[in-house]
């Protein structure tokens, strides 16, 4: 009887660990992958004129040249225009 016991722990114990490890692959797997994110892509602006001062100024320009979005960047405040690759 004390075997059975014995037994019946030591299959409670694997199954136990069992879980623990599928829980731990599954935890890795979700942080590992998620939402794939696209390459961005980033073009002069070309109908921004002068010096880029205002970020929302560019945005509106590169949003009515076609893009996604835009920013003033650069040591010569040039307004740069992005876009999915």
């Amino acid at each position: 009887m004390e075997k059975v016991s014995e037994l019946a722990v030591e299959m409670g114990t694997k199954k136990l660990f069992g879980m623990m490890f599928m829980l731990l692959l599954l935890v890795a797997l979700a942080s590992h992958g998620g939402v794939v994110e696209g390459r961005i892509c980033e073009s002069k602006s070309h109908r921004f004129k002068g010096v880029c001062l205002s970020d929302h100024n560019c945005g509106l320009v590169c949003r009515n040249e076609g893009f996604l979005d835009g920013w003033c960047r650069g040591f010569r405040h040039r307004c740069f225009c992005t876009r999915n690759c």
